[in-house]
């Protein structure tokens, strides 16, 4: 019997050299369209798959291989009297080996103003109908959908004559993988509503991690293809040690933080939480700032700056032990100080933000939440200042940085800023008065004249009191609780300026 083997690859990295090797062993080798051209080019013998099913490409292609002459000689059981009766009875001859992989949907849907047209037609159909049905036949059929294969295969083929059981089964699981991401990637691309009734979303590997958020826990960290370039997953590592689970945690925090300004700004985070935030007419200057709100968490913390690293900055960050460095570029100068540091991580981003992830996936306990990221910010918001004293200028600016900041703030949240940086920011606490003193603890007598964001309105007219005695003079919430008034009468007893942004910004 004629041992055969089908190919046809869009991606024909390495697969010249597969097919000769293929015909050495004694395969006869199937093909079609562009696959069958390259390999006769090529001086390798090609069966043309119209040959085998006695039947013409038609409908521009759409059409070849949806045939009984091929998924017969793929589901066909190899030691099935019944099934090999019936392969006899109409001129079916099995195929041993299928090397498929498919039109490139996701490369065509990521071009720039691509058509509907264009997109639907590089949906392929024939290409996972083989690929299922030689996975479904893996007791017998050898299928391979990734070009990292090809040297295994040949490998068992050349020291056993077939393939093993257990690289068959390993091969048919990665097939099935494989179609039911590219099915998701089609199913997203067209599906109109905002929660369907399912939800099929596919990362792809992108490294192995030492461990998780401890030591005792294995992790990996994957890719959403097709994802937000201003992320983490798509960042350029520059130099130092392999990313960690946590790094890449806190990382994100930072990047979320940073994304909210425009001027240059820089952000520093421990445990998914800012430590210090800073802005300034320069990158040298929020840095400055960012290090100021809190210079004892900074160390060993994330840094995210938004403008290129120069030498300035770079000198004073080398001063420091911390564990990443993100931004959008550094200079060369930059750099040569940064790298005599062995480990820290250095990351490149992109930060156009021209493509954003639709949604937030969050996993739990037997399921997923999926939610809207929280873009909404200071210029969305319905504005209403709700005391007798307007704030002032320096106010104005001091609250839209706590604003910015606050969402960003594991709940329950206050931040106490200036109008450059944070000054004190309390954090992931039960009750708003406890945030808050921590808050003000942290900032001292920088509190005196600055201005208190909440992320959700205060119950009771407490955490003013608290803020009045710590010196507060501006205060930004969302209001919404029945006991506004009294939040209102109090800080109107002391000179308080108040705006309600009708904006909840819980962060859990």
């Amino acid at each position: 019997m004629t041992k055969r083997a089908l190919i046809s690859v869009s991606n024909k990295d390495g697969i010249l050299e597969f097919a000769k090797e293929l015909v050495a062993l004694g395969y006869e080798i199937l093909s079609t369209g562009g696959t069958k051209k390259m390999l006769q080019d090529n001086d390798v013998a090609v069966t043309a798959v119209d040959e085998v099913t006695k039947f013409p490409e038609i409908l521009d292609g759409r059409v070849k291989t949806l045939n009984p002459m091929i998924h017969g000689g793929l589901l066909g059981k190899f030691d099935d009297a019944a099934h090999q009766a019936q392969m006899t009875e109409h001129g079916i001859e099995p195929i041993e080996i299928v090397c498929v992989n498919l039109y490139p949907f996701v490369e065509t849907i990521s071009k720039p103003n691509v058509t509907w047209d264009d997109a639907i037609e590089n949906i392929d159909i024939g290409g996972p109908t083989m690929l299922r049905s030689a996975a479904k036949n893996h007791q017998y059929v050898t299928v391979i959908v990734d070009s990292d294969d090809y040297a295994n295969v040949l490998e068992e083929l050349k020291a056993h004559g077939a393939t093993t059981i257990e690289t068959r089964r390993k091969l048919a699981a990665k097939v099935f993988r494989h179609t039911a991401a590219y099915d998701s990637y089609i199913s997203n691309y067209l599906t109109e509503e905002e929660f369907p009734e399912s939800l099929t979303v596919t990362y792809e590997l992108q490294q192995n991690l030492r461990y998780g958020e401890n030591p005792h826990q294995q992790a990996a960290f994957y890719q959403k293809r097709l994802g937000s370039d201003f992320s983490l997953a798509y960042a350029t590592q520059l130099h130092g040690k392999e990313l960690s689970y946590n790094n890449i945690q806190d990382g994100n925090a930072a990047l979320q933080i940073v994304k909210e300004f425009d001027m240059p700004a820089a952000v520093a985070v421990k445990h998914m939480n800012p430590c210090g935030v800073g802005t300034g007419a320069t990158v040298e200057e929020a840095f400055d700032k960012a290090y100021a709100a809190d210079p004892t968490s900074i160390f060993g913390g994330i840094i995210a700056l938004n403008r290129e690293v120069d030498a300035a900055t770079a000198g004073k960050l080398s001063h420091i032990f911390l564990e990443i460095i993100v931004a959008p570029a550094f200079t060369e100068e930059a750099l040569a100080i940064l790298t005599q540091k062995k480990n820290i991580r250095l990351l490149t981003i992109s930060f156009e933000q021209e493509k954003q992830d639709k949604f937030n996936v969050v996993s739990v306990e037997g399921g997923l939440l999926v939610q809207e990221p929280d873009r909404y910010g200071f210029a969305d918001a319905e504005i209403k200042v709700v005391t007798n004293r307007q704030p002032t200028e320096q106010e104005w600016a001091a609250l839209k940085l706590g604003w910015a900041v606050v969402k960003h703030v594991k709940s329950n949240a206050i931040v106490v800023t200036d109008a450059q940086m944070t000054l004190g920011v309390g954090a992931g606490q039960m009750n708003r008065v406890g945030a808050a003193k921590i808050a003000f603890e942290q900032a001292g007598d920088k509190a005196k004249g600055a201005a208190l964001a909440s992320d959700a309105f205060f119950p009771m007219s407490d955490t003013v009191e608290a803020a009045a005695a710590a010196g507060i003079t501006a205060i930004i919430q969302p209001g919404g609780s029945i006991k506004d008034q009294d939040s209102i009468d109090k800080a109107n007893e002391y000179g308080i300026a108040m705006v309600f942004t009708g904006v909840r910004h819980f962060k859990h």
